[in-house]
């Protein structure tokens, strides 16, 4: 596949597509498959709006509790137009634009099954706004996570019709100031389509995804990390032996010990003669705690894949079986319970990372108080291991889970809902949050492993610790520490663990 776009219709999209989408800021196009597909859909449905007596929902009815209200054939586009108009009620922080440019991407996808009865024109002004970088202003707040992320996805849609408001070259500006620059008319919207815009999941699909994509990096760094802080503490290595996860061969956990094993290969503090039996849990189970996330990533992956691979807005269209029917493929349910799952699990990457961190700064294993020399007349790591348990304990409140809620709405037509969508939100948050976490275990790991010097630890380890060094010094003495932290997180962000 070329780099310089991504192919979207009904085949399969498989997550290094999403990631290549995200890393290369690739372009989005439908193929020609695609377009002869919503093209017949279109086709199909303007063939049944002949039919002046029968009812479809959401095409030619009111929406929600107001389902059984007719709706003229010449008040058709101003039912659509409304609708985007009404339900564009978000509030709160915007939507990061990586998030909105996906949210764009995964509408186009859900789209391009010929199941929706959108106009070719619509689907053409979706790819591109994204693919021009006008991306919509829209909220994180307002969804219930059923019926669709209407409101979000009201936000996204808006720019269509010339409303709203739109960041493009770099500023926040109305939509209808971005066309008007850009050339490009607002759209008619016609029957059925204000609808399959708004239903669908992409807001918390968009979500999970980049928290997917976020989560696959940050699980390879915290393997990294917990190698380095396993030699800085000098630890027995006998918990990575093969035969202990052979006869408990959860996925996961082998993964994890044949990963640290790799990259302790070759140390000498790791090879030299050790004082104690066993280490703390922290150490000792990074295999079976680590393992128990990746195995829960895999299981979240594949909800999410067939997710957005998937249609997922109301009714569905079925123009080969002459079928017009409504369901519930909008209901987030199977997202919520797998964000809400995702969250905790990668919140326990965060959790042992900070035990990790105490026992470091503890004056344990012959490494100094808080591992900086004089301590007393210098405090050395004591408060970057408070900031890591200020940060773990919010993840716990965070973790709580969004899906076990639920609320009416609609009059009650609407009487169970997901809350994907704040499921979504909080689950960026915590992953955020483990990102903080680790890049604070980074920082005291490679101080610990300079007192262990002459002694070397793996090349591998010695070259993370080098590079490290490139942007953050060795605390000698007490300086100001935040700025190393947030160097730190930088580094994550950007370090190819692919390429060790």
């Amino acid at each position: 596949m070329s780099y310089n776009y991504l192919p979207l219709d009904r085949k399969y999209t498989h997550f290094f597509q999403l990631q290549n989408l995200l890393k290369y800021q690739q372009w989005v196009s439908i193929t020609f498959d695609a377009h002869e597909r919503i093209l017949a859909c279109r086709a199909y449905l303007d063939e049944k709006m002949k039919d002046d007596t029968a009812l479809y929902y959401g095409v030619n009815t009111g929406f929600g509790y107001l389902q059984n209200v007719p709706i003229h054939g010449s008040q058709i586009a101003a039912l659509q137009h409304n609708l985007l108009m009404s339900h564009a009620c978000g509030m709160g922080a915007e939507v990061p634009a990586e998030i909105v440019k996906l949210m764009l991407a995964l509408k186009i996808k859900s789209l391009s099954y010929g199941h929706s009865g959108v106009q070719i024109d619509t689907v053409n002004r979706l790819m591109d706004m994204h693919n021009n970088n006008v991306l919509p202003v829209v909220y994180t707040q307002g969804s219930l996570g059923a019926s669709g992320d209407l409101s979000p996805l009201s936000h996204l849609a808006l720019p269509l019709i010339g409303a709203g408001e739109v960041y493009y070259n770099g500023s926040k500006m109305p939509s209808a100031q971005a066309l008007q620059a850009l050339g490009w008319q607002p759209l008619q919207l016609q029957s059925k389509e204000g609808l399959a815009l708004i239903n669908g999941t992409q807001f918390m699909s968009a979500y999970g995804m980049y928290c997917l994509v976020k989560a696959a990096h940050l699980l390879q760094i915290a393997h990294l990390i917990a190698a380095i802080s396993f030699d800085a503490f000098d630890c027995v290595s006998d918990p990575l032996h093969p035969a202990i996860h052979r006869i408990r061969p959860h996925t996961g956990q082998s993964k994890v010990a044949n990963i640290l094993r790799k990259y302790l290969q070759g140390s000498a503090i790791a090879q030299q003669p050790k004082s104690q039996v066993q280490d703390p849990y922290s150490f000792r189970c990074i295999p079976q705690v680590h393992g128990a996330t990746e195995d829960v990533f895999e299981t979240v992956l594949k909800v999410f894949m067939t997710e957005i691979n998937s249609v997922t807005d109301n009714p569905n269209i079925f123009p080969e079986e002459d079928l017009i029917v409504s369901g519930g493929n909008f209901h987030g349910q199977p997202l919520a319970l797998h964000l809400d799952f995702l969250a905790i699990a990668m919140s326990e990457l965060a959790n042992i990372s900070e035990r990790r961190t105490y026992q470091l700064i503890s004056g344990a294993r012959n490494l100094p108080m808080f591992l900086v020399q004089d301590a007393g007349l210098h405090s050395g790591f004591m408060i970057p291991q408070y900031t890591a348990a200020s940060i773990v304990s919010e993840n716990k409140q965070l973790c709580t889970p969004a899906s076990v809620d639920s609320i009416s709405s609609s009059n009650n037509q609407e009487d169970h809902v997901s809350m994907g969508a704040n499921a979504a939100t909080k689950c960026l948050r915590v992953i955020e949050n483990v990102e903080r976490v680790l890049a604070i275990e980074l920082l005291t790991a490679a101080q610990a492993l300079e007192y262990r010097r002459p002694l070397q630890s793996s090349a591998v380890i010695e070259n993370v610790v080098h590079a490290l060094r490139q942007t953050i010094s060795f605390n000698s003495a007490d300086r100001v520490l935040y700025t190393d932290m947030h160097k730190a997180v930088d580094f994550i962000r950007s370090f190819d663990v692919d390429a060790l």
